[in-house]
């Protein structure tokens, strides 16, 4: 592997941690992470030189949600734990274990997967021990206050009646597969967006804000460790973890184990729960049980000491496919969603301890691959919380599915997008990208509308007040209405939300060209474009030729302009921004030149400007904001805590500037 190609794992991986630990939005399985992570590391142990402290091999996932609460240090850092998969690699942790402490014994106990949290009490005068403090994990070094969704969590006692001064326990919240079937019933039911799975929703419901949400969600805690506490309970894992449940603490299913052989048929009974716990399982944990013999093992900086967890293999079922159906996301893209029953049985198919009724199909030419048809025999595997994948085909159907040619929901024919699998409804009036349209014009990066979020725009467009992003700006019309049913909160929720459009009618043009959606063109094009033509109206003129004249503008660019312009959509909605005063016509904004042919790329935490404000400056003065460094950058600027893009720009000779500096540079400061 080359060390570009090391970097684009990298990047990769940075890209899955942000979606599972900050967004609680998960795009692959837990098992494809892990393969990608083992891949990383096995490519630093070759090349050690590559590696860093920014790399994902030697930090936790998780980043402090400043929305959801207070930060808190913690007093004892939630680490993650090394994973492992083959039970020779458990074995020969616990061989090592034993050649230095031979004394050495060992607790086996299940992974929840849910969402990592460590609760404080403190003893209160005469009387119980109470809860004090509830935090999440964070980084792992800081994380969110959440005292007040642990108080309605009935698994967390308020008290305990223990004689210490002070107990900190962690655990991990999680959410019954009884309860998560109830709530996307519910959201059904209110033809709302369902949950993913029962880990994302219970980390999205820890992290409410209103208390009374999260105690309507059910969620649960199993602890499995003292973080802070008397000898007692430190001394023995397992005999703290007993101590605990006898005071009513509710623990994590564990086994007191001497050998390898007993620590392995601990870890394979764990297994054989999986079908037979209301909870989804994440494997089995792996513990020195004498925990003042955990830091003789250390694991790294990312990695609790005397740890590991064993990762079960994916399991695989054989499946009949009974229906497949097109479906039409935000985006416009085609997805297929297979439905299946087990060949075996005639009901859906039992994998990791869920009924399976659904595998996604990505794309015609997967399908292809896979002969997917009506009547194929499949095998599909589940290794985690994510919809299962179909792995090959056992019998061949009598028909491969074809795709449709025109969107099964408003009837437009459907896009092939060139050198791609990918088959798109390019309507941007289509009605199953309507929320996504519409959220995207009022987010902060285009029009920027406070108080018209995803959820608002979710409601409006299913109370049928929004049917395309104009309609923003017709709603003063039914403000009464509005108000009187409570659509987006009583008068004054409804008042600011109608300052916030009224206020936008004033925006650049660039924010409202970005606003419209039109595939690649994103806010840098917009501002170019703009630049360029001076109004929406001469580029809605301009032909091909004409804007590929633009730097910057290919031809995939200038065809989605002028597809978007030349559509009986595109020319409704510019008439409809100008009867309702929006501006059409761009101000020169250009500040000067001085950046003209130069590529600038930003990293690190700036002190005086946000990502966005430095980037317009960039562009107001005339040079190219970019995300990556390369030989071609003109220069970095670095703030506090750059990491890999600093140290890249230091190989490639590339001048680095501060934020002062750059300021300088501008005649700004």
């Amino acid at each position: 592997m080359t060390q570009l190609e090391y970097q684009a794992l990298r990047n990769t991986i940075e890209y899955h941690m942000d979606r599972y630990y900050n967004q609680d939005a998960p795009e692959i399985s837990d098992f494809e992470y892990d393969q990608l992570m083992q891949q990383l590391k096995a490519v630093e142990a070759e090349h050690p030189e590559w590696s860093d402290l920014d790399s994902p091999t030697q930090k936790v996932g998780g980043t402090v949600k400043r929305e959801a609460g207070v930060k808190v240090t913690h007093t004892v850092p939630m680490l993650s734990i090394e994973d492992v998969f083959e039970p020779d690699a458990v074995r020969a942790f616990v061989d090592k274990v034993h050649a230095v402490r031979p004394e050495a014994t060992f607790s086996v106990e299940v992974k929840v997967d849910g969402l990592s949290m460590s609760i404080t009490y403190r003893k209160d005068g005469a009387g119980p021990m109470r809860l004090v403090l509830a935090e999440t994990r964070g980084d792992g070094f800081i994380g969110e206050d959440v005292t007040a969704n642990a108080r309605v969590i009935p698994d967390i006692p308020h008290t305990l009646d223990l004689p210490y001064d002070v107990l900190t326990l962690r655990g991990e919240v999680y959410m019954s597969h009884e309860d998560f079937e109830n709530y996307n019933a519910l959201q059904e039911e209110l033809g709302k967006k369902t949950a993913a799975n029962p880990r994302n929703l219970a980390a999205g419901t820890l992290r409410q804000l209103d208390t009374s949400v999260t105690k309507e969600r059910g969620l649960r805690m199993f602890i499995f460790n003292v973080q802070e506490g008397p000898e007692e309970l430190t001394r023995s894992h397992c005999a703290g973890l007993d101590a605990l449940a006898e005071a009513g603490v509710p623990v994590v299913v564990h086994r007191h184990c001497r050998t390898a052989e007993e620590v392995l048929a601990a870890i394979d009974a764990i297994g054989d729960l999986r079908g037979d716990i209301d909870y989804d399982l994440d494997g089995a944990v792996v513990k020195i049980d004498e925990t003042a013999l955990r830091n003789e093992f250390p694991a790294g900086s990312k990695y609790s000491s005397g740890h590991i967890a064993y990762k079960y293999p994916p399991e695989e079922r054989p499946v009949v496919m009974e229906d497949i159906t097109p479906t039409v996301g935000r985006t416009g893209k085609i997805a297929f969603i297979g439905r299946v029953l087990d060949a075996e049985t005639g009901k859906p198919a039992r994998l990791c301890g869920t009924n399976v009724s659904n595998v996604t199909l990505h794309n015609q030419d997967y399908i292809r691959e896979k002969k997917v048809g009506i009547g194929g025999v499949y095998s599909i595997l589940k290794s985690g919380d994510i919809i299962p994948k179909l792995v090959e085909c056992l019998r061949e159907p009598e028909t491969i599915y074809e795709a449709p040619d025109r969107c099964p929901v408003c009837g437009e024919p459907l896009v092939r997008e060139e050198d791609t699998a990918d088959i798109r409804c390019v309507n941007p009036g289509c009605p199953a990208q309507l929320s996504r349209t519409i959220s995207y014009f009022a987010s902060r990066g285009c029009m920027d509308i406070m108080g018209l979020g995803e959820k608002q725009v979710d409601t409006l467009v299913s109370e049928g007040y929004l049917r395309s992003y104009a309609d923003i700006y017709t709603l003063y019309e039914h403000r009464d209405e509005l108000v009187e049913k409570g659509v987006v909160g009583r008068e004054k929720g409804t008042d600011n939300l109608l300052a916030g459009i009224e206020a936008s009618r004033q925006n650049d043009p660039w924010r409202l060209l970005a606003g419209l959606g039109i595939r690649n063109v994103g806010n840098t094009t917009a501002r170019t474009l703009m630049r360029h033509f001076h109004s929406l109206d001469a580029l809605a003129a301009a032909d091909t030729e004409t804007l590929t004249a633009v730097p910057d503008i290919g031809l995939t660019t200038a065809e989605a302009l002028r597809e978007y312009f030349d559509s009986d959509f595109g020319k409704e909605m510019l008439e409809r921004f100008r009867d309702s005063g929006l501006k059409l016509e761009q101000e020169d904004t250009q500040a000067s030149n001085k950046l003209e042919g130069k590529t600038i790329v930003v990293t690190g935490t700036l002190t005086t400007l946000t990502r966005s404000e430095i980037k317009e400056l960039i562009e107001d003065h005339g040079g190219k904001a970019a995300g990556s460094v390369s030989k071609k950058t003109s220069y970095l600027v670095a703030g506090e805590a750059a990491g890999s893009k600093l140290t890249k720009a230091q190989d490639l000779g590339v001048p680095v500037l501060t934020e002062q500096e750059f300021l300088a540079m501008l005649g700004d400061e």
